[in-house]
């Protein structure tokens, strides 16, 4: 299917007879002022109808989900009321994964009981591809699928720290943006929806991008179902797709299924596994691209090594004259250091003590040597090579940690990959006292000087040192402070700190458009020589 199929017409099914009246395209509810444009699935556990729909009033295209049912119905009624009281409370919630709730319409505020209809949640449009769509010709590649269902993971992560559900255990809510991510488009959980339904709709949309199979109960009828083994366990994706990884093929079984060893039953779970999953398969692709050809077309692998023994010999020959060199290169800049250290008998001064350039004694008053020199009073202390930590993992003595699973990217070497904060509706200290990063190096190091690549201006930060990995705020003391303005911050702190555990604390979070957010691309630590 085209885009402009999906993006215009849409997949339209047949129009259902509601009470007062028929939900068609052409057809207008909530007190005339939303016309339906195209249908886009049918949840039929909740008698729920998805619609793109036009607002007449602010001339913008919406995603509505319509509540149809028998006002006369008091169980029907209440099962709808619970569900629009979630989607109200999941207006709250800000994620890019979840389509922005923009109003909850109920019987008496915003529609008729004429209308056949018992509540409608509107939410912004999505724009982009059906999911169906996506995968009714063939399955998505793993890599790919394991990369959009983990966007999808985190927003499921962080609306259960703030006790939501989602419901997102229907494909034809979920739609695949613009950008390549999949999103929630049609929010709207089903009244007795828990927590662990989201995280196994987590394992059912990743089934179901590795198959073109729907592996949970209640899915479309477009959707082939997933099968089962004799004994009653769903079938791995991998027996299905050879293709398919075997990490991610039990991955996605492990998080549908409620039985068996190893499963997974938090958002905090999927979202770790779900990273191993997808780092394992990049490398597993990268060493399959470096093993298949070489410059000149040469397929080199571990089955067919190459035979060429003059190539091999040149090779040989060059690492060695490369080396040659280098240690050739090595010596001579030694001698020119040495050289230039060397006292000058003209000058009848002295050696040159180049740890302290104005000597305060002769040269022939003695040393008493000392296996600890004194502590440092004064002076910029000399830098040495950055050092790495062993880990960096998301410090929140308030609770759950920001995007736990994207500590990493901060000491990865590219400041372009980022760790961010969640998007808070108030600034610090009016949520939560602030939240930062624990870096843990596998030896203490004499601290000298952070630097910090991060463009989020306004993000005020603390170092603070600890004792050890999981301590209470109160328990870690203060370093140095810093503002960042720029895309990078360096942080000198006055003396050198010998430490094992360094926490970047943000004390007060970028002023953005869309709210109050800090995110950091990389934390360099550097040690006094």
């Amino acid at each position: 299917m085209n885009e402009k199929r999906s993006e215009q017409s849409g997949p339209i099914r047949t129009g259902v007879r509601a009470r007062g009246g028929s939900l068609a395209p052409g057809s207008v509810v909530g007190d005339g002022r939303y016309r339906l444009l195209a249908q886009f699935g049918i949840d039929e556990r909740a008698g729920a109808h998805l619609w793109r729909a036009r607002d007449g009033q602010l001339r913008r295209d919406v995603a509505l989900t319509l509540l149809v049912g028998d006002p006369a119905d008091a169980e029907a009624a209440r099962q709808a009321r619970k569900t629009l009281e979630r989607a109200t409370h999941a207006a709250k919630f800000n994620h890019e994964a979840v389509a922005r709730v923009l109003d909850v319409l109920t019987l008496g505020s915003g529609i008729t009981s004429g209308e056949g209809l018992l509540g409608v949640v509107v939410t912004e449009w999505t724009k982009g591809t059906d999911l169906i769509d996506l995968v009714a010709d063939r399955p998505v590649q793993p890599l790919a699928a394991a990369r959009m269902v983990q966007r999808l993971a985190e927003a499921v992560e962080r609306a259960h720290h703030s006790g939501l559900v989602l419901g997102l255990d229907h494909p034809q809510r979920l739609r695949l943006t613009t950008e390549g991510s999949l999103r929630l488009a049609f929010p709207g959980p089903l009244p007795d929806a828990t927590l662990r339904d989201d995280v196994k709709a987590i394992g059912g949309i990743l089934y179901l991008l590795l198959t073109g199979r729907w592996p949970l109960p209640g899915g479309p009828a477009a959707i082939p179902a997933a099968p089962h083994a004799p004994n009653g366990r769903l079938v791995p994706p991998r027996s299905l797709q050879p293709s398919v990884p075997q990490e991610l093929s039990s991955l996605a079984v492990r998080t549908v299924e409620d039985g068996g060893p190893g499963g997974i039953r938090t958002s905090a779970a999927i979202v770790r596994a779900l990273e191993m999953a997808a780092e394992a398969e990049e490398r597993t692709q990268l060493i399959k691209a470096q093993m298949e050809a070489d410059g000149d077309g040469t397929i080199w692998t571990t089955k067919k090594p190459v035979k060429d023994r003059a190539r091999r010999r040149k090779l040989a020959l060059g690492v060695t004259v490369l080396v040659v060199a280098a240690v050739a290169i090595l010596a001579w800049l030694g001698m020119l250091a040495i050289s230039f250290f060397q006292d000058d008998p003209s000058s009848g001064g002295p050696p040159i003590n180049v740890a302290n350039p104005t000597p305060t004694a002769s040269a022939s008053a003695p040393v008493n040597p000392s296996p600890n020199p004194p502590p440092s009073t004064g002076g910029q202390a000399q830098i040495g090579a950055a050092v790495g930590p062993e880990s960096v993992t998301v410090y929140n003595p308030d609770g759950n940690g920001d995007n736990t699973s994207r500590a990493r990217n901060t000491v990865d070497g590219d400041p372009t990959t980022i760790w961010r904060t969640d998007q808070y509706r108030q600034q610090f200290p009016a949520i939560k006292e602030g939240v930062g990063l624990l870096a843990s190096f596998d030896k203490p190091i004499n601290l000298a000087k952070i630097t910090v690549a991060a463009d989020s201006p306004g993000t005020s930060i603390e170092v603070r040192l600890s004792d050890s990995r999981n301590p209470e705020l109160a328990d870690t003391r203060v370093i140095g402070t810093a503002t960042l303005n720029g895309q990078t911050t360096d942080i000198t702190l006055p003396q050198p700190q010998q430490t094992q555990y360094v926490i970047i604390w943000i004390t007060q979070l970028s002023d953005t458009d869309k709210g109050y957010q800090s995110q950091i691309g990389e934390l360099t630590f550097l040690p006094a020589q």
